[in-house]
């Protein structure tokens, strides 16, 4: 019996391991060549008399009103000069990181045929965290001053936010950026919604970023993973008993949803809990919703948070 059931298991093993070599042969032979241009470049080594030429071939990085000694002042401005010295310093040769967008993209293209391929533009901006990589249909945009790794001397960040400040979180972020454009707004505003939203996006990693561990795809240390999981059906037993999965109290997303040094439970716990654990929870009920139904990605981001929970036969590891 025992070596019936080692064989079944074995068996479904490399069925698993075939469909999965199937769907990436099949990625692998999607043509996707991304072309980047490197704004970043083309701003900080311009002439000031080639600004003119520079505003026609970037028209969108010069929004009217500013007058042009605000551009010839940043040019020349020590403080922005050393910012664009360390991001070359780093990204000189930007060919490696072109390789992971034309690998996420054959990805794309393969669950989103109709998707264009996009043109990367490299820029530095102004530290906007919430702005890293912005995906807008047929343009990509980075900023690299947000990539330098989590300990540059630049960053003056909380360390949950510096943690992901690393070369191997932009393929991740412009995912985040992708999904949000393709996802409904739904009517439901509970909390419930707010985590299978989350859960939305980082399926959606699972399948465009499969080379991607868990912990790079939320952007969490692999411990507060391995905490996650070990605790899984606790947190879930605390937000049905507490109420607060049908709850729209906005503060509850400020506890559970959003970037934070860890998560409020308001208890002894909270100290050793990650942030977003929400976010992390809602992630493993669209995880089981795809398992138990035959759906689609891009049907997936459209599907109301209530039918996925609902059909979702979630039941958290003890």
């Amino acid at each position: 019996m025992k070596i019936y059931r080692f064989v079944v298991v074995l068996g479904l093993f490399f069925l698993s391991c075939d469909q999965k070599t199937k769907v990436e042969k099949a990625v692998e032979e999607i043509p996707v060549d991304i072309k980047v241009e490197r704004f970043d470049k083309a701003f900080f080594e311009s002439k000031p008399e080639d600004l003119a030429k520079l505003k026609r071939e970037y028209p969108f990085f010069f929004p009217a009103g500013n007058d042009d000694s605000v551009w010839l002042k940043r040019m020349q401005d020590p403080l922005w000069r050393e910012v664009y010295t360390e991001v070359q310093k780093k990204y000189s040769n930007f060919e490696p990181v072109r390789e992971k967008f034309n690998a996420l993209f054959q990805h794309v293209k393969y669950y989103f045929p109709k998707t264009k391929t996009p043109k990367v533009i490299t820029v530095i901006g102004e530290m906007d965290y919430n702005s890293k990589a912005i995906y807008a249909d047929s343009l990509v945009i980075v900023a690299l001053e947000l990539y330098l790794g989590k300990n540059h001397k630049f960053y003056e960040f909380p360390n949950y936010l510096k943690e992901n400040f690393e070369e191997n979180q932009i393929m991740p972020d412009v995912v985040s950026s992708f999904t949000y454009r393709n996802i409904p707004a739904s009517a439901d505003k509970d909390l419930l919604a707010k985590m299978i939203f989350d859960g939305k996006q980082l399926y959606a990693k699972d399948l465009l970023l499969p080379e991607y561990s868990d912990a790079e795809k939320i952007g969490y240390k692999p411990e507060q993973i391995k905490w996650c999981e070990e605790n899984e059906a606790y947190m879930w037993r605390f937000f049905i008993e507490s109420e607060m999965l049908y709850s729209q109290d906005p503060k509850l997303t400020t506890r559970f949803m959003t970037p934070a040094p860890f998560s409020k439970f308001y208890l002894e716990i909270d100290n050793d809990s990650p942030g977003r654990v929400g976010a992390w929870i809602g992630w493993q009920i669209v995880r089981s919703y795809m398992k138990n139904n035959n759906v689609t990605l891009p049907e997936l981001l459209k599907t109301n948070p209530k039918e996925i929970f609902e059909k979702s036969k979630y039941k958290p590891k003890k």
